[in-house]
């Protein structure tokens, strides 16, 4: 026979066997358990059990792996989609389900890329009883891309000022965390004066001496792919005021010299946010983060208040000293003005942050599964709530259900499906849909149509133990389709139980609320169903309760003594108890002078570490007991130690001076056990209203032994009197002598008297009746009062017991009363009360609003205006007139279809109202409509009114195809909205050359009727950018903006990857990288027929396509190679001659020792401009390497000069490959060849982009020496 222990807190239990039953099939869900022992022939409808996150970011590092587990039986089969399409696995390599589940592994360790397969995934689970669908998986791989390059210059400041250094991140997937550190790694220490922002920059509020190091370094971590990446160090130098005079002076001559002054303090400015206020959006369930950060000095301090209201106290964390609020878990009613104030002792200054909440949709009900039996009703429920409201869409099977198949059992209303005589081959998995522009939430619920007779799932002859007058839970947990209906017996041949002793649970269970040691027997549980009965039985026993019937008890002792607590236990013969003591809560210390045996605990050589609290614990398998006592250690004294304890209770208690509402108690107070008495407090029972309930009445002081106590009318009034020291309270005294207070009539009325009619022909009272210590004698009822305000009726009055409702019928509708509410009793009535005015019962309006104009004000917004309704029709509270507007007819695509109406509301009794969002040159219906607290009244005639034209959206998309030499084709679609008839469209074009300049603004107007249009005559190898948009008769649409480049002359072009044949030699075949569209053929014959084939392989196969074309009569090239001109091959030899010629003479000159005259100069009077300058300084001097050329891609700081005279100086470099390959004139072709012209520079040329400046040409070296 199994054991089955009552646990020892209230709780249901459904035995061993782990099945979950929610057995009321209208509200909750039945599911169906899956163990194959006890249920092996029960169907299932798929439930997804497991699924990756919606938004699921991979390691591109490692096998993605995208999960979907579900369980159902028979056991489900899995397929999936990929952006809306089918993903068919079986055709590619890398991807494999795990067996069993439709969990996906993407191999891409060995080979492929993640990015391959980013997307949105699907997963559905499908078997005979329907199709349960995921939620949609978008799958991205994480980034963490390098930081651009940039050189960074020394920051320089003078002490005192403000800076913000710039950490601009690269933008990476999931976003990087952000961090300063130095060049050993080492955090950069942060304050007040110095923080990081929420967007990664370093803030100065002002910089100090302190401040200067070399090594300001921003690192950006990518913890997704374990990666961190570095920006470039920033070198910081601070000045003090000291430094900046020994630089003046050393500069600047007397006259000139004034000296620096110390930087002068300032209020503070806020460094970001900008301006006085700005908005911030927070989704809901999210951490709201406001940032203020300033600059002054002193440094400021922030502070932080919200306008409307305070801030949550337990949600509400400071960050970043002070500078950062955040506010976790933020709801709607966290929206408002927040307020950021950054003072120093010169000032303030604020700035406002509007704070809005949007919320995601969040579930307020989900749908449950739902199991029911043929011919049976029932409901799914989906209910979600965000902002925007969400919108609810419901599938059947994963399909739309306005497409799925009819279901004559169901019936779709809003959020709710109602089934109504379901048959078996209904059953399906449906799906919620709740969404809004912030996200959306997805839930399958199944509805499973069984025919099954009852089964008691708990295990059979299962004994319960149970402690006396505690309660007992008999389980039987059961399933069955219709649901079993069950019933328990006690006994063999015992009658069934009913409510009035026990209870019976929703899930089979029986409770017996005080097990008595008569409840112990066997108990049978009888499940019943139209198509068959199920019975079990189980078996209880009552145990007696573990008690401590000796406790130890508190003890004072001396140190270096020896102290024994005694705890002697009784319980059930059956069950043996374990003993443990504790001290202070935990286990004793491990020491030999503590040791227990049996009943005590004895402690020996006492220290004052032993003081503490000592506890029994009594253990049984059932229940558990505990007692306490307090051991003090005092230390030793020649004389008996004096005992402090609480007081001794006051005793002796007497009433004299009776009267109607007072009277004087007196007592004796008791020993105070060695610490003075502090207070009296007295308490006092009322026998005949709250009998055994004490309540606190007065304190007096410590010295005083009477008191006199104010009483009220009709109570049976008994005192009781405790005294207090330092040490505690005493135990209360006994009771005084009962006093019954002489009855009176009440001194107050009823409070929180209200009318308000539920129905349009009745009044309904209610007040906040008087407790019986307020009632002041028997007999308490209520005079209820009435009467119309508008009219001359005399009070209409009823007397009701002592309830706190009244009803009055046959009232006119909506008309306002004045009521009041009067207590009595058996001795007279209350004070005269208050009257408070109601209003009868609401009904729906009766009348129209009429008179309804509208006027279009422009494309997409008009004005409504309406002749109020009389007041007397509203027949209840007005609260505003409805608009109901629709769109019935496109004036453009005239084409009639009816769309959802649309609502605005307009509060109190406005007559006109404004309707925003129209669609610009629509045809509009609308009604009015007034509302009050029942509803709302009948509509108006349905006026109509158009909508003029207005601009149109961009164009739906731009492409650019077909690019050749000279020609580029548009291909567009058009726009979306067009918002009227379109007269034209406007291209405007224009080059960009290769520093991103822009050149000359081409404009072309194309009739609206195209969606094609061929630009010619366009220079060739030139990347144009083009804008685009479309024309109404109102004016001009959004633009939409494309590049493209015309495409390189054939002398350019690589050699041909595609193979052509030429009559009928043999074919030549190349491969051809897939992302081009076009391709230039060289080394043809002139005046030749080719025949060119080209193809496509893909998963369909491979296609391909044939051309036949004619090349032209030869014809001289239009790029001449001039390297292999004779005139140019000429003139290069006489210019090399001439060159050599020339440094033969320069090198005799030399040897000679002769000197050129600006040489003599500049050695007589060395200029510090043309010298080279200093390393330390931070730059070069004349002399650059290739290699710092290449690295920057920067101009030099100083560029090469040539003296005024046109001689060369002597550092000059005569043979540097920078005079002939790096300037703007000195050009290679993709081969090799040199064919840039010789030709005379400027003196000094300014810099384009990112080219280096240009070394003097050959030209230029040849000039110099003229």
């Amino acid at each position: 026979m199994p054991l089955k222990i009552m646990p020892k807190k209230k709780h249901l239990s459904a035995g061993r066997v782990p099945l979950i039953l929610f057995l009321c099939q209208m509200i909750g869900a039945l599911d169906v358990p899956l163990d194959p022992k006890l249920l092996d022939d029960l169907v299932q409808p798929p439930t997804i059990t497991q699924q990756s996150p919606k938004d699921y970011i991979v390691d591109p590092r490692e096998n993605i792996v995208i999960q979907c587990e579900a369980k159902g039986k028979p056991p489900p089969s899995f397929s999936w989609t990929r952006n809306g399409t089918h993903f068919d696995i079986d055709k590619d390599p890398l991807v494999t389900m795990k067996p069993g589940s439709g969990t996906l592994i993407i191999n891409i360790i060995t080979e492929g890329k993640a990015e391959t397969y980013e997307g949105v995934y699907q997963c559905t689970a499908r078997n005979e009883r329907g199709a349960a669908v995921s939620n949609n998986i978008v799958v991205r791989p994480s980034r963490s891309p390098l930081w651009t390059k940039e050189r960074l210059e020394p920051i320089t400041l003078r002490n005192g000022q403000s800076l913000v250094l710039p950490c601009r991140p690269p933008i990476g997937l999931p976003p990087a965390i952000i961090f300063w550190m130095d060049n050993s790694f080492q955090r950069l220490p942060q304050s007040e004066r110095v923080s990081q922002g929420l967007n990664g920059d370093l803030y100065f509020s002002n910089v100090l001496p302190e401040d200067t190091r070399e090594d300001y370094i921003c690192y950006a971590r990518f913890n997704h792919t374990q990666t961190i990446q570095q920006k470039q160090p920033i070198s910081l130098k601070v000045i003090s005021v000291d430094e900046l005079n020994d630089t003046l002076a050393a500069n600047l001559s007397d006259t000139e010299f004034y000296g620096a002054k110390p930087n002068k303090e300032r209020p503070p400015t806020f460094l970001t946010p900008e301006g006085n206020e700005s908005l911030k959006e927070e989704l809901r369930g999210n951490v709201l983060s406001l940032e203020c950060i300033a600059e002054g000095l002193p440094t400021p301090i922030i502070y932080w208040i919200k306008e409307d209201g305070t801030l949550p106290v337990n949600r509400t964390f400071y960050r970043n000293f002070k500078k950062t609020l955040q506010i976790t878990q933020v709801t709607e009613a966290d929206s408002g003005n927040y307020q950021c104030i950054a003072k120093n002792p010169l000032g303030a200054v604020h700035h406002t942050i509007a704070v809005t909440v949007k919320a995601a949709p969040y579930w307020i009900a989900a749908p449950q599964n739902l199991v029911l039996s043929p011919g049976e009703n029932g409901t799914l429920i989906c209910r979600a709530n965000g902002n925007p409201k969400p919108r609810i869409a419901w599938l059947t099977n994963g399909v739309p259900i306005e497409i799925a198949p009819e279901d004559p059992s169901r019936k779709i209303d809003g959020d709710t499906i109602i089934f109504s005589n379901v048959q078996e081959r209904l059953s399906a998995v449906y799906q919620c849909n709740a969404s809004n522009e912030y996200g959306y939430l997805l839930a399958n619920a199944f509805v499973n149509v069984l025919a099954e007779p009852p089964r008691i799932l708990t295990s059979a002859n299962m004994l319960y133990q149970v402690i006396a007058n505690r309660p007992a839970f008999l389980d039987c947990a059961f399933f069955g389709s219709p649901l079993p209906a069950i019933e328990w017996f006690k006994g063999t041949r015992g009658s069934a139980l009913h409510e009035d002793i026990y209870v019976l649970h929703d899930n089979g269970t029986l409770e017996i609320p005080v097990a008595q040691k008569d409840s112990t027997g066997t108990y049978t549980c009888v499940a019943r169903n139209k198509l068959g009965m199920a019975k079990n039985e189980v078996h209880l026993e009552i145990k007696d309760p573990t008690r401590i019937i000796k406790q130890p008890e508190h003890a004072v002792v001396q140190r270096g003594s020896k102290v024994s607590f005694e705890c002697k236990v009784k319980h059930d013969h059956t069950l043996i108890p374990t003993i443990v003591w504790l001290k202070d809560h935990g286990e004793l210390p491990n020491e030999e002078r503590f040791s227990v045996d049996k009943d005590h605990l004895v402690v020996t050589d006492v220290s004052d570490d032993d003081g503490g609290t000592y506890t029994c614990t009594a253990n049984t398998t059932l229940d558990r007991v505990s007692a306490s006592a307090v051991l003090r250690v005092v230390a030793p004294t020649p004389t008996p130690a004096p005992i402090y304890d609480v007081p001794n209770p006051p005793f002796d208690l007497e009433l004299t001076n009776q009267l109607d509402k007072s009277v004087q108690l007196t007592w004796t107070p008791g020993d105070d056990n060695n610490s003075p008495i502090t207070k009296f407090i007295i308490e006092y029972e009322d026998a005949m209203h709250e009998a055994g309930v004490w309540h606190h009445q007065a304190e007096v002081s410590g010295t005083q032994t009477t008191a006199q106590l104010k009483l009220s009318p009709y109570v049976n009034y008994s005192f009781r009197v405790m005294a207090e020291n330092s040490i505690g309270r005493s135990v209360p005294s006994e009771a005084s002598e009962q006093y019954l207070t002489k009855a009176a009539e009440p001194d107050q009325n009823p409070t929180a008297v209200e009318g308000l009619g539920t129905e349009p022909d009745n009044l309904v009272i209610t007040w906040k009746p008087l407790n019986g210590f307020e009632s002041n004698g028997p007999g308490l009822q209520y005079k209820v009062s009435w009467r119309q305000k508008d009219g001359d009726d005399e009070w209409t009055s009823v007397v009701v017991a002592n309830v706190s409702k009244y009803i009055v019928s046959g009232t006119p509708t909506f008309v306002p009363y004045l009521i009041k509410v009067q207590a009595l009793n058996d001795v007279g009535f209350a004070p005269e009360p208050a009257v408070v005015m109601g209003h009868s019962g609401e009904d729906l309006p009766m009348v129209a609003p009429g008179n309804v104009r509208v006027n279009v004000v422009n494309s997409t917004l008009a004005e409504v205006h309406w002749d109020p309704v009389p007041l007397k029709s509203v027949r209840g509270h007005l609260q505003g007139y409805r608009i109901y507007y629709w769109k019935v007819q496109s004036s453009s695509k005239r084409n009639r279809r009816h769309i959802e109406k649309k609502i605005l509301t307009f509060q109190g009794s406005k007559t006109h109202g404004m309707l925003p969002g129209l669609q610009p040159y629509s045809h509009y219906f609308l009604n009015v409509r007034v509302v009050n607290g029942k509803g709302e009244g009948p509509a108006s005639s349905d006026r109509g009114f158009h909508t003029p034209e207005g601009v149109p959206s961009a164009p739906s998309s731009l492409k650019i195809v077909n690019p050749t030499l000279d020609s580029l084709t548009l291909e567009w679609d058009p726009p979306s909205h067009p918002n009227g008839v379109l007269t034209e469209y406007t291209l405007k074009y224009q080059p960009i050359n290769s520093t991103h300049e822009l050149g000359p603004l081409v404009d072309l107007k194309i009739p609206a009727n195209k969606t094609r249009w061929t630009l010619k005559n366009l220079n060739f190898s030139t990347r144009y950018k083009f804008y685009f948009y479309a024309q109404t008769s109102v004016g001009s649409g959004s633009q939409i903006t494309e590049e493209a480049i015309t495409t390189v002359d054939e002398a350019g072009i690589l050699p041909p990857d595609v193979g052509a044949g030429k009559g009928k030699e043999e074919w030549r075949k190349e491969l051809v990288n897939g992302s081009r569209s076009f391709f230039g053929l060289k080394g043809l014959m002139p005046g030749t027929a080719y025949k060119v084939r080209v193809g496509a392989e893909g998963d369909s196969g491979f296609v391909s396509s044939e051309d036949v074309f004619e090349t032209g009569p030869a014809m001289a090239s239009r790029q001449v190679d001039i390297a292999t001109q004779g005139w140019f091959i000429g003139l290069m030899c006489a210019v090399a001659l001439l060159i050599l010629i020339l440094l033969i003479v320069c090198f005799v000159r030399r040897n000679k020792g002769g000197k050129y005259p600006v040489k003599e100069k500049e050695d007589a009077h060395a200029d510090p401009e043309i010298q080279p300058m200093k390393e330390d300084d931070g730059t070069f001097g004349e002399y650059r390497s290739f290699e710092s050329d290449a690295e920057d891609h920067k101009p030099l700081k100083k560029g090469s000069r040539t003296p005024s005279d046109r001689t060369v100086k002597k550092e000059d470099s005569d043979d540097s490959l920078v005079d002939y390959g790096e300037g703007v004139n000195g050009q290679f072709n993709e081969d090799g060849s040199f064919i840039g012209q010789y030709s005379g520079k400027k003196e000094k040329e300014p810099a384009e982009g990112n080219e280096s400046s240009e070394a003097p040409s050959p030209v230029n070296a040849m000039n110099s020496f003229v």
